[in-house]
């Protein structure tokens, strides 16, 4: 399996990341350890979760992804096989990026994980109430006894990201090797206009997420009876079903039917062929899915095809 490098630092994983949202909420216990047994048995490494993961679920109140996955560890024995990932600051229960909060929530997060370290931890989203150096040092302190290997950042804008960057040199603190944007086929603005110049510039490595819209770009949503067909994510489908959204779906289709693939496969390979993208994140909730899904690694699309693609989401 190809490994990339987790921006700067010494860590490298496989081209797509397992979105853990779902363990706990959409794949129960049971499903989740088949998952991630199928996931790492395929030679992918990077789990992706976060402390308030999946608070939003009725019963749920956070730590219950992480909860899974510890288990996981403990009865698979193949804690050695992954990158972990997860997060701090947005769940209610262990809130922002103040030093305090860092320090308590490692610890919530490795008891849960029954890990001794994080491979790699991140800021899931600002907290421009802190200081940038107190948050970058106290996840210095973090590295520095052993219990993260690497920090990165979610939801960051270009210009905050830059300055984190630039207050790490400065003061010779960790930097965050990792970004995670929304960033798809049909949501590209945001992030081309603004992060990607940064992180090319930087070299820092970029995780995405939403990868497939919600699924839209699957090819599952294409009016709007079919927004029924999930009731948790047609409403956030429903803003795509537009004539540019149908003009890169018959793209997908294009090309898929000439790779003899799935559109999801073609969306998640222009994503993995996109300059700095390390490994976009996907998510499934059975296994036949997630198969579907890692084939995306195995594609190698032309330069046409991506030209293709492009136009399309232009």
């Amino acid at each position: 399996m190809q490994q990339r490098p987790l921006g700067k630092s010494s860590l490298s994983v496989a081209p797509l990341a397992f979105g853990g949202n779902v363990f706990g909420w959409s794949a129960d216990q049971k499903r989740s350890f088949e998952l991630l047994d199928a996931f790492v048995d395929a030679g992918f490494n990077l789990v992706d979760t976060a402390d308030v993961y999946s608070a939003w679920v009725p019963g749920n109140s956070g730590g219950d992804s992480e909860t899974i996955i510890g288990k996981w560890f403990k009865q698979s024995g193949k804690r050695d096989k992954v990158i972990i990932a997860t997060k701090v600051a947005k769940w209610d229960k262990q809130p922002g990026l103040s030093p305090i909060n860092i320090a308590q929530a490692v610890e919530g997060s490795l008891k849960r994980l029954q890990t001794d370290h994080i491979d790699l931890y991140q800021a899931h989203e600002d907290d421009a109430s802190v200081p940038l150096e107190e948050t970058l040092d106290a996840f210095g302190r973090l590295i520095d006894a052993g219990k993260v290997r690497v920090i990165g950042a979610s939801n960051y804008s270009a210009d905050r990201l830059a300055e984190a960057l630039k207050v790490s040199s400065e003061n010779h603190l960790p930097r965050y090797e990792t970004l995670q944007p929304d960033y798809n086929l049909i949501d590209r603005a945001g992030y081309e206009k603004d992060l990607e110049p940064l992180i090319r510039k930087e070299n820092i490595g970029v995780i995405s997420y939403y990868s497939l819209a919600s699924g839209f770009l699957s090819g599952k949503y294409r009016s709007e009876s079919d927004l029924a067909k999930s009731s948790a994510r047609g409403g956030a489908v429903k803003k795509y079903l537009t004539p540019r959204g149908m003009q890169i779906l018959a793209a997908l289709d294009d090309i898929a039917s000439s790779h003899h693939a799935k559109p999801a496969q073609i969306a998640l390979a222009w994503l993995m062929a996109r300059p700095g993208i390390t490994a976009p994140i996907a998510s499934a909730t059975s296994v036949e899915q997630l198969h579907e899904l890692m084939g995306a690694a195995e594609l190698s699309l032309s330069d046409e095809d991506v030209a293709q693609l492009n136009t399309a989401s232009e």
